[in-house]
């Protein structure tokens, strides 16, 4: 196995693994007959045709990326008047895209359902994915373009977004984080960052503290983490020709069941339908920054929350003036700020036991500003797709940003 491989393994072992294991099942997805969405948009696609306004925004970073967001102003039924409505953005997790929402009913969807409650409801779009591959000045075919971490998400992308929806809208915004949303706000709120532009928070799924990971994917990735500098400034494409080789000898390691893998990565999702994983393996995964993926890796092998480690004490020196990479202090998140943290029990990503030390960290929160919610038949697949979310999960979160928003 080449070593510039290795630091790879977690990644492929989240969604592109689960892409894989949904081809195999060709059932007729929730929306089939749209056009393209990379070619069309997310609104023309999976949006408008259900009778929901929706608008293509273009927001650029502090460091020149170039990030599309859609925005849906308002529910299907209602009358377009002059109530002014609660802005709320939707970030989605590692290796998907603000696709990865839409995956069922309008009912049964997260922003559908905001909508339709009265809520501006805003998508964000990750760098990297097929609908934000612009820069000012650089390319995708251009290493650089791919030199960037969950750190520069967490410092660059939610700023950005955040900047223009409080701006556009004059509002404080309501978040909704799933998996790897839920960590960049944890990351930007404990450096002081967005604090005084959200209103509240709600996290799904999140990923923090990946100590007890319990996939046999992600454990062979900590066991085997080798990272090379060289190779750090590179795309993570999980459809290329390089990510399925590398699956094929994961899928050699005798510890690794590659025979059910939608349990053995997310774990025993309990409520997904057909159709809703047929539309997911058409339309995801997407790509990232490798170097992005050796960080998420970085976080199984030292147990902590902390920024890239360039595994050089003079790297480290030179990039943060110590020798290791500092530490998230989420104890610096505001006590008052409204958090809302919803976690499965049989989540194989995002561990009980991993949640359980980050709310251990939050435990001095404002009582009064604090819900979490433990679903003990959940896994990580289920908070973002499944059909039962909109009862058990997006009510919550609803209520929560209701009891909140003053």
């Amino acid at each position: 196995m080449a070593l510039h491989g290795l630091p790879m393994l977690f990644a492929s072992s989240v969604f592109f693994l689960l892409n894989l294991f949904l081809m195999l099942k060709p059932h007729h997805g929730y929306g089939d007959g749209l056009s393209d969405p990379q070619e069309v948009g997310l609104c023309e696609s999976s949006v408008r045709n259900h009778g929901y306004k929706c608008h293509e925004i273009d927001v650029k970073t502090q460091d020149g990326y170039i990030l599309r967001v859609q925005r849906i102003p308002e529910g299907r039924n209602l009358s377009g008047d002059s109530v002014t409505r609660p802005p709320v953005l939707l970030q989605h997790g590692v290796l998907v895209d603000g696709m990865a929402w839409f995956m069922n009913a309008p009912e049964q969807n997260l922003p559908m359902i905001l909508a339709d409650k009265g809520f501006d409801v805003w998508i964000a779009n990750t760098r990297g994915t097929r609908f934000s591959r612009r820069h000012a000045y650089l390319q995708p075919n251009q290493s650089e373009f791919w030199n960037w971490s969950w750190d520069e998400l967490a410092a660059y992308d939610l700023p950005a977004m955040f900047d223009y929806v409080y701006n556009e809208t004059g509002q404080k915004l309501h978040y909704v984080g799933h998996s790897l949303g839920g960590l960049v706000a944890l990351a930007s709120f404990s450096e002081g960052l967005l604090v005084n532009k959200v209103k509240s928070a709600a996290l799904l799924s999140p990923i923090a503290y990946l100590s007890h990971i319990k996939t046999a994917l992600g454990v062979v990735a900590a066991k085997a983490f080798v990272t090379q500098a060289s190779t750090l400034s590179a795309e993570f494409n999980p459809k290329g020709e390089a990510a399925a080789s590398f699956l094929k000898q994961v899928c050699a390691h005798p510890e690794v069941n590659c025979y059910d893998l939608l349990t053995a990565i997310t774990g025993k999702n309990c409520c997904l339908n057909t159709s809703t994983v047929d539309l997911f393996s058409q339309n995801q995964p997407q790509s990232t920054s490798t170097k992005n993926m050796v960080h998420l890796s970085q976080s199984v092998r030292d147990k902590v929350i902390a920024k890239y480690n360039y595994e050089n004490p003079n790297s480290n020196l030179i990039h943060y003036g110590a020798m290791k990479p500092p530490v998230y202090n989420l104890s610096n998140i505001p006590e008052k700020l409204p958090l809302f943290i919803s976690y499965g029990g049989q989540d194989a990503l995002s561990d009980a036991q991993d949640v359980e030390q980050l709310l251990d960290d939050l435990k001095f929160h404002d009582v009064l500003k604090y819900t979490v919610e433990f679903v003990k038949n959940y896994a990580h697949a289920d908070f973002i797709m499944g059909v039962s979310a909109a009862d058990i999960v997006y009510d919550q979160v609803y209520k929560f940003f209701l009891n909140h928003h003053f």
